[in-house]
């Protein structure tokens, strides 16, 4: 494919990625070095270099994953995951590109940042968590581990550098500054999509306020995903959700950033972006499944992933081998054994920090189960200081040294004319 005709002498990089996880443990940490260390439109507006953002399209991205990257100010430009095809057929549309530039893929399908660095005549470099599945279309690869580099045929070893889980500096961004309060804080995260927030919302504020009549002293937080607002957790909490009829937890009020439930729990809604100071600080966390258990793990947060089954009719919409299941004819009556089976096949594993060890980190609790049975659960563990630390350290294990996110910066500064200016 060739470069589209331009007049702008510049430089671009261009990350590309595409759902709400990836953006805040990946881009954003990226790109926050990328300024710190180059001068960088828009952080340095005379600068002649630029760095940009494409999200591509992806089942698992909300749609507002735009929305959520604009107030970071970290980007000259962002285009959202409905303008790619466009990008690639007509990028003079979205204005000048410059002859030279870098795409770095951080997210989504690899073959899009091929398309996208073909057709903008750029240079390529990904970022393999897994595998690298286009290594001959890349000018550099960064590899999360020496297996990922294993995997390569031996002719493109030499362009792999292994820089590490970019996750595992994730903790190093989190701020403190601002400590919360004293008492056994606990964090409710229903997910970011309209499929589990229907679940997880009325699910996990029963669970609080059993959890609180349990331990009077917990406090819980909630922080607000990027891509949803309280208004929308609100409607799933209440009456125009019908699966909240099949719960006990009313919201009885709502102000200043707290939901107060009609059982007198309070929940504070956190809503900046991303959440990672006060979720670094939370004794234990009770979430669904997803990149959410990734970032968490991250974080050294102990969790309790819990997946109730019982909501089908949902779970359809689902991401990954669950909603697969949940779609197929007639299966309430099999979901039983048919979930049995597939955790079996993939090692009963279902929450990240499981799949990276490869054994139960963290517990997972799937099927029938019942607010009352999480709220018990989660008070015996916050009973247990130690057993909770326990898993602190085991999750602290599995990310490895930090260090990638600087590593990562440095391939991609390997790739830009040495003249470019550096902050």
């Amino acid at each position: 494919m060739a470069s589209p005709a331009t007049a702008d002498p510049g430089l671009a990089i261009v990350l590309v990625s595409n759902g709400p996880g990836e953006l805040t443990t990946w881009v954003r940490p990226l790109a926050e070095r990328l300024h710190a260390s180059l001068l960088l439109r828009p952080r340095q507006p005379a600068a002649t270099a630029s760095l940009q953002l494409v999200l591509v399209p992806c089942p698992n991205a909300t749609g507002l994953e735009a929305e959520a990257a604009r107030p970071w100010g970290q980007f000259d430009r962002i285009l959202p995951a409905r303008r790619f095809w466009d990008l690639l057929l007509r990028p003079r549309r979205y204005g000048p590109w410059p002859c030279r530039g870098v795409v770095v893929f951080l997210g989504g399908d690899q073959f899009w940042t091929v398309l996208l660095s073909a057709r903008l005549g750029y240079r390529h470099i990904t970022y393999a968590e897994w595998v690298a599945r286009w290594p001959g279309w890349n000018d550099r690869v960064a590899a999360m581990s020496e297996q990922v580099r294993q995997q390569l045929p031996p002719h493109h070893r030499h362009r792999c550098r292994v820089v590490g889980d970019l996750m595992a500096d994730l903790s190093g961004f989190a701020r403190r500054d601002d400590p919360l309060p004293e008492g056994d804080w606990v964090a409710l995260l229903p997910g970011s999509k309209a499929a589990k927030l229907c679940v997880g919302m009325p699910f996990l504020l029963e669970t609080a306020d059993r959890l609180a009549q349990l331990r009077p002293g917990c406090r819980f937080l909630l922080p607000v995903a990027p891509t949803t607002s309280a208004a929308q957790l609100l409607r799933f909490a209440g009456e125009a959700n019908p699966i909240a009829a099949r719960y006990r937890a009313v919201v009885a009020e709502h102000r200043d950033g707290l939901l107060i439930t009609a059982a007198g729990t309070r929940i504070q809604l956190l809503e900046q972006h991303p959440a990672h100071g006060p979720l670094s600080q939370c004794d234990l966390a009770l979430t669904t499944v997803g990149a959410n258990t990734a970032e968490l793990g991250a974080l050294a947060v102990p969790m309790i992933v819990i997946v109730p089954t019982q909501h089908l009719e949902v779970m359809q919409a689902w991401d990954g081998g669950l909603g697969l299941l949940a779609r197929l004819p007639g299966l309430r009556r099999l979901i039983g054994a048919l979930l049995t089976l597939w955790r079996l096949r993939n090692n009963g594993l279902m929450a990240w920090p499981n799949i990276s060890a490869g054994r139960a980190v963290v517990p997972e609790r799937v099927g029938a189960i019942t607010p009352e049975q999480i709220a018990a659960e989660a008070a015996d563990w916050l009973a247990a200081p130690q057993r909770l630390e326990g898993q602190r350290q085991d999750l602290r294990a599995l990310r490895g040294k930090p260090g990638a996110v600087e590593a990562l910066a440095e391939e991609v500064r390997s790739l830009l004319p040495r003249a470019l200016g550096s902050a």
